[in-house]
């Protein structure tokens, strides 16, 4: 996974065989504080232009047709909606669209882009032969087994796990930790839980031989990431996005 940077934005970059997944950073964006610079989601009370002018300016760095990104309300579930055709109208483009309500996209169209926004929780991409999918997977979501349902949605054979909060920073309660005693030892320690590596393990579960990820903890990264551990309510989100083919 490696940085790339165009007028200002920056996001990491993952090859999966062909697909291409970018995780996106704060930077480069027009929203002002504290969702500065590059916010891309609209439910913290960010203001709308500045996000639809944010959005518009990772696409266009990104080489994609906004118009052509797709996204929905998340709701730390394992609902993973699967795209013939763009939405329509795009509630990428028109922040404020109805949305669906769904924590992971799949599609097997190329030049669609799946998206999830995250704060924490860790962006995860997939590909393989049935196609591309992003999921957005906080320890709800992993707990209710949405990465097994996004593999099983594109017949996945790679992933690339994106920036999210670390052990380092992320300490839950016992009624969590215990919905992930069965994955063993090297996932929890001192009550914190290793998102990352509870995601690698799921995957593993899965048949996913190839997983990429960064080391890079949202809560620890301030001039890099949002974090709603780290700042609360009134934050941006950063996204992850994935597609294969002609991205316009």
């Amino acid at each position: 996974m490696n940085w790339c940077e165009r007028e200002g934005l920056r996001w990491l970059e993952a090859d999966l065989d062909g697909a291409t997944a970018a995780f996106s950073a704060r930077t480069g964006g027009t929203s002002a504080a504290p969702f500065d610079t590059l916010n891309l989601g609209i439910l913290t009370g960010d203001d709308r232009a500045a996000v639809r002018e944010n959005r518009r300016r990772l696409a266009g760095a990104l080489g994609l047709d906004a118009e052509r990104v797709l996204m929905g309300i998340q709701v730390h579930g394992a609902d993973v909606v699967g795209h013939d055709r763009p939405q329509r109208p795009s509630p990428y483009s028109q922040p404020g669209t109805d949305l669906p309500e769904a924590d992971g996209h799949a599609t097997a169209v190329p030049g669609l882009a799946p998206l999830v926004l995250v704060a924490d929780c860790l962006p995860v991409a997939l590909a393989g032969p049935g196609g591309v999918a992003m999921l957005h997977c906080g320890w709800r979501g992993l707990a209710a087994g949405i990465l097994a349902r996004g593999v099983k949605t594109v017949d996945a054979t790679v992933a690339a796990i994106g920036p999210g909060i670390g052990p380092c920073c992320y300490e839950v309660g016992a009624e969590v930790l215990e919905r992930f005693a069965e994955l063993g030892e090297g996932v929890a320690r001192d009550g914190m839980l290793d998102l990352p590596e509870v995601a690698r393990r799921r995957l593993a579960e899965a048949g996913v031989e190839r997983v990429e990820a960064t080391p890079l903890c949202t809560s620890c990264e301030p001039e890099l990431f949002f974090s709603h551990r780290r700042d609360g309510e009134r934050t941006g989100r950063q996204g992850g996005l994935v597609w294969r083919g002609e991205a316009g």
